[in-house]
């Protein structure tokens, strides 16, 4: 990467860039992971990732992070590592804004190919 392909982004004013829930952009890349954001509303889907651990930050808002033996409510500022395999659901009870951070090309919806599942993600 050269001087000229470093560029600067505003996170709050690239939420504003994202027109609808459920639907992950890319910020930036950094050492073969993606840092991503996406606003989240309602339920998702259970899903896991073989092999990528994903992180989440909450920007604005709050969501719940559910797993199969328990939920952790997260509010805005909090922070959350999922380990690779372990099932999860993001439900939040109205908008939220969240930044995220796995591997460069891995799936939204994790081993679940389904509706929902976003190919290409659109950089910011």
């Amino acid at each position: 990467m050269s001087a000229d392909t470093i560029k600067k982004i505003n996170i709050k004013s690239a939420f504003d860039r994202i027109p609808e829930t459920w639907s992950p952009h890319i910020a930036g890349r950094v050492n073969g992971q993606e840092v991503r954001l996406a606003k989240i509303d309602g339920a998702f889907e259970w899903h896991h990732h073989d092999g990528v651990d994903e992180a989440f930050l909450v920007v604005k808002g709050g969501f719940t992070m559910q797993f199969r033996d328990r939920d952790v409510a997260m509010g805005e500022g909090d922070f959350i590592v999922v380990p690779a395999g372990v099932e999860h659901m993001p439900a939040a009870e109205e908008e939220c804004w969240v930044m995220m951070i796995a591997s460069a090309g891995a799936l939204n919806t994790g081993e679940n190919a389904s509706a929902r599942t976003k190919h290409d993600l659109p950089e910011l």
